[in-house]
């Protein structure tokens, strides 16, 4: 079961994912919150795929015990999740810092 890693870290991607919806508090216009929404979304689909290609990458790995596909897997997971955040956070940081104060 690939998907043992989505189960275990999905209250912590939700909190993660709750904090980067709420702060920082202004603006909170209709393009921030298409672009946070647009922003989780990819950091779901990425962290989906690693889980993926990680537990894939462990069931490939003959020498290693049954554990390890998972941990390999949630390990990918989160990994690609917070990449994908931090870019997030960086890039929205830098085009609302572009924007023009009202």
């Amino acid at each position: 079961m690939p998907y043992l890693a989505l189960v275990l870290f999905l209250p912590w991607f939700l909190l993660l994912g709750a904090l980067f919806w709420l702060f920082p508090r202004q603006p909170r216009n209709a393009w921030r919150r298409r672009f946070d929404l647009f922003a989780l979304l990819v950091a779901f689909v990425l962290s989906f795929a690693g889980m993926q290609w990680g537990y894939a990458l462990g069931l490939a790995d003959i020498g290693t015990g049954a554990i390890w596909k998972q941990v390999l897997a949630t390990l990918v997971a989160y990994g690609a999740f917070l990449a994908a955040i931090f870019i997030a956070v960086v890039l929205r940081s830098w085009l609302l810092a572009r924007q023009p104060k009202r």
